[in-house]
């Protein structure tokens, strides 16, 4: 029992000697591996990344339990406190009934107008805007986030705010209560759903209305410093890396006209894309009065640009670097401005990330590794062939993707087969594969202890929601479907699983945690800092170096 009292003792000491804060900023950078924030910090700026890492509580083991390391379920685990287990979450795509589907849709949360019928002050019916594009909420979230359980403790006055690069990262740290806002690939805007509102605020019309985007046409992406000072500045040109249909492999990387199909997408494929969220952030901040009270509000910020920079060029490119430092300025004059608006005596921060990143396969080749390519179409053929030896049926297999390999269950009836046993049968079959370290089938997910790998995909299992059998590739292997994709994260190995955690801010002690630490403890400390009981579904523990007297 002695445990338990000194942690509640540190508590309540913590708790009277601080006020509260006016702000919770959330910084979450997606794919920003945890050796990307040490190995650039002698090229970091004075107000970024650096003043984080030298004011806050950092940990330097913080790894994530669960296997498929996505961003929603990075998200979700990071606003919650739980595991995809519990939050439901368990990967980008998922069956939805008998199709796959996105893990934000939601058809009765149509994207608001777009920019142009604005413009036009086109009325669009709701049920006709529902069948031409995709809605986007929280209700797939089975838990709640830190951001509700603020807003709830607070009678509905904390402002709860989530904006990102990516719609599923913006909805789920806004959580069920909070608004959610992010950037369009379609229309350079920052957009949102009827699930939060019936029109956009006058501010977000007039933001959109700068096509701030758009203004970046015919520009390049350059090189921040030197190219001497880079680690990565004799790997600019690598054969296997993805050129956007003309965006190019080395720097200069232009973005085009504004006409072209992938500008938009070049734009978030850079830092010009964290650049412009932290604008949009700025405008939020001044427009919804922000901290400007006692009452705590929440802002989450979600930079994408490292994740996409890692997936086409890969971590250990020249753009992967040259992305994070330049993120690391753009968040300089973030804080800057959060200290000028709000004071950062006033607010806490955290920064993590959803998930790391694997090396490309081909840059691991160079460096020794035996590894390769299997993508999904050979996944799907491998486990049909081993139903047809097993079972005389092929088309036992229904579907793959990644992370998870469905059956088919009316013709598992008609077979009169039992699933999991067929599941696991076939799994033991694609565990002889090269590039398919492992198979854990529903029936086994009880009892998945016995490795490190199985433990996180039992982690990642949700009855309703996962498939027959979780696959997961051996070390630094590829494996998604084919096209434009030069690297993926969502293992469970630690190059996917380890991200930075840091705590800064308002009364947070200065110093360096070696021990064992997950991202699902992050809303549990949020909460305790602020004096809230844990999200509801919240499996993580506060952070007790975070809670020390002030």
């Amino acid at each position: 029992m002695a445990r338990p009292l000194i942690i509640t003792l540190l508590l309540c000491t913590c708790l009277s000697a601080t006020a509260a804060p006016r702000l919770v900023l959330q910084i979450t950078v997606d794919g920003f591996r945890a050796d990307m924030l040490t190995l650039n910090r002698h090229n970091f700026g004075k107000g970024g990344f650096r003043y984080l890492l030298d004011r806050g509580t950092v940990f330097n083991q913080a790894l994530y339990l669960h296997a498929n390391t996505e961003t929603i379920v990075g998200h979700t685990t990071l606003a919650t406190g739980a595991t995809p287990a519990v939050h439901g979450m368990v990967g980008n795509v998922w069956f939805h009934g008998d199709e796959l589907g996105y893990n934000i849709e939601d058809p009765e949360a149509p994207l608001l107008a777009t920019r142009a019928e604005q413009a036009e002050g086109v009325q669009v019916d709701p049920t006709q805007r529902r069948a031409r594009t995709d809605g986007r909420s929280p209700r797939g979230i089975l838990v709640p986030t830190f951001g509700d359980t603020l807003s709830l403790a607070s009678g509905g006055k904390a402002k709860v705010f989530g904006v990102s690069g990516k719609d599923r990262s913006a909805v789920a740290m806004a959580g069920h209560n909070g608004t959610a806002y992010w950037y369009s690939t379609d229309t350079g805007d920052y957009v949102t759903s009827a699930y939060y509102m019936d029109s956009y605020p006058g501010w977000v019309q007039e933001w959109n209305a700068q096509r701030k985007a758009e203004a970046l046409a015919g520009t390049d992406w350059t090189l921040l410093l030197e190219p001497s000072k880079y680690r990565a500045a004799e790997r600019d040109d690598r054969p296997y890396e993805v050129d956007l249909k003309g965006y190019g492999r080395t720097f200069p990387h232009s973005f085009g006209p504004a006409e072209h199909p992938l500008f938009l997408t070049r734009i978030l494929v850079s830092p010009m894309g964290d650049a412009l969220l932290a604008d949009f952030a700025r405008a939020l901040v001044d427009a919804e009065g922000i901290g400007d009270d006692e009452i705590t509000d929440y802002l989450s910020v979600s930079f994408s640009g490292v994740d996409a920079s890692n997936h086409f060029f890969g971590p250990s490119s020249l753009e992967s670097e040259d992305t994070v430092l330049r993120l690391d300025r753009t968040l300089a004059e973030f804080l800057q401005f959060i200290d000028d608006r709000v004071g950062l005596k006033n607010t806490l921060i955290v920064l993590s990330a959803d998930h790391g990143m694997a090396e490309m396969p081909e840059y691991a080749s160079e460096l020794g590794h035996e590894v390769g390519r299997l993508y999904s179409d050979e996944v799907v053929a491998l486990a049909r062939a081993a139903a047809q030896e097993l079972f005389g049926e092929p088309d036992l297999v229904k579907e793959f993707f990644r992370p998870y390999l469905y059956l088919d269950a009316d013709k598992l009836r008609l077979a009169e087969l039992e699933r999991n046993l067929v599941a696991e049968r076939i799994g033991r079959a694609l565990e002889a594969h090269p590039g398919i370290a492992g198979a854990v089938s529903r029936g086994e997910m009880n009892t998945a202890a016995v490795s490190n790998p199985e433990r996180a995909a039992a982690y990642n299992h949700h009855p309703d929601r996962s498939g027959d059998i979780y696959l997961y590739q051996a070390p630094y292997w590829f494996m998604f479907d084919r096209g434009p994709i030069g690297v993926m994260h969502g293992s469970p190995w630690r190059y996917d699983q380890h991200v930075p955690l840091v705590f800064a801010g308002t009364g947070i002690p200065r110093g360096h945690v070696d021990r064992l630490v997950h991202p699902s403890d992050v809303a549990p400390t949020l909460s305790a800092l602020l004096g809230l009981h844990k999200p509801a579904g919240a499996e993580g523990s506060a952070l007790v170096e975070v809670l020390k007297p002030r």
